[in-house]
């Protein structure tokens, strides 16, 4: 299967390029898996399309304010840094900018100096690992220094930054948003709530690679990223009950189908715990929990489209986005969403 049979056009002006005022305004397309069938509704409806006896499976993952913009010393260059992994005491994967200037030994400082940044080693694909220097707490300094790291494709500034952050993100580690969660409020959740529906957080930290494109012509020879992802014992006896009794499971958005798929026995019982996963679902993938999901609308020919095109097949997938571009849907990070079921 090639790339390129995920391509659809897009005309710029439809990706969004600020949210909303209110979260759950955003339209709602309703995508039939099995006919390809679609409607058009707003994602405030969303509760009468969930049954009594399902289960939401939300993202918790919180984004980190990673984007750190210095000055290299002593030369005083402008210099930017953005934090992907965690590898502890300190030190960070990193992607770094400009890279000809940012070699091992170089040293960028932010804030006047209240944190540091030392380049220690360059890995292969052109990340760096880099030690940061502070006083106090790290992620109180990154609070007050950094900024969102928006994705690419959205140029305008971000007025606040919690529009970025789902109203349930709680877990830090994020280098982008879990952005199908972006249209949910605490009320309409607590109206999901009310219908008898259960709502389990799982936690996969997002990262950049989420954004990086598809290289190969055949899809099969694309190296996936790796992400961290966790599954509570809790969280993963709700989705086996649900499934045990017959309701769905409906996963909001691309990373928490990803967490519970990469930790699902192929029998299709939830399993707990925490790993790091790279698992790539595209057309031929057979679904071990997941029953429906909801999603924003992704770029083409990326391993997101991919991923729906395996849940609802190529075809409908295509179809149903060159209806969302003849209807003027928003695309992308704050565009609007699809419920595939």
């Amino acid at each position: 299967m090639n790339t390129h049979d995920f391509y659809y056009d897009l005309p710029e002006a439809l990706i969004a390029q600020t949210p909303l005022e209110k979260r759950d305004a955003s339209r709602l397309m309703l995508l039939d898996k099995h006919t390809g069938a679609v409607g058009h509704r707003h994602f405030y409806e969303l509760p009468q399309f969930l049954n009594e006896g399902d289960c939401l499976v939300l993202n918790d993952s919180r984004v980190l304010p990673a984007r750190l913009l210095g000055h290299r010393v002593p030369g005083g260059g402008a210099s930017e840094i953005l934090l992907l992994i965690d590898r502890g005491d300190g030190v960070w994967e990193c992607l770094v900018r400009p890279g000809k200037k940012l070699r091992p030994g170089a040293v960028v400082s932010f804030g006047d100096g209240r944190l540091s940044a030392e380049i220690l080693e360059e890995l292969p694909g052109g990340n760096r690992l880099v030690k940061f220097h502070f006083e106090g707490i790290f992620l109180e300094v990154l609070a007050e220094l950094g900024k969102m790291p928006l994705p690419p494709y959205i140029k305008e500034e971000l007025r606040d930054p919690e529009r970025y952050q789902t109203v349930y993100s709680r877990e830090l580690g994020s280098a982008a948003a879990p952005t199908a969660g972006l249209h949910f409020t605490p009320e309409l959740l607590r109206e999901i709530e009310a219908k008898g529906v259960k709502l389990v957080y799982v936690t996969l930290h997002v990262g950049l690679g989420t954004f990086r494109p598809v290289k190969e012509d055949n899809i099969e020879d694309h190296a996936m990223h790796s992400e961290y992802c966790v599954v509570t014992p809790e969280a993963a006896r709700i989705v086996n009950e649900t499934k045990q009794k017959g309701g769905r499971v409906v996963c909001v958005g691309t990373t928490s189908c990803r967490t519970i798929e990469s930790m699902a026995t192929d029998d299709g019982h939830l399993s707990d715990g925490a790993m790091w996963t790279d698992i790539f679902i595209y057309p031929g993938y057979r679904f071990k929990v997941l029953d429906a999901l909801v999603t924003n609308f992704h770029l083409p020919e990326s391993t997101l489209v991919m991923l729906v095109s395996a849940l609802a097949g190529r075809e409908h997938i295509l179809n149903a986005y060159a209806e969302a571009v003849r209807e003027r849907y928003r695309f992308f990070s704050f565009g609007d969403a699809m419920f595939i079921s």
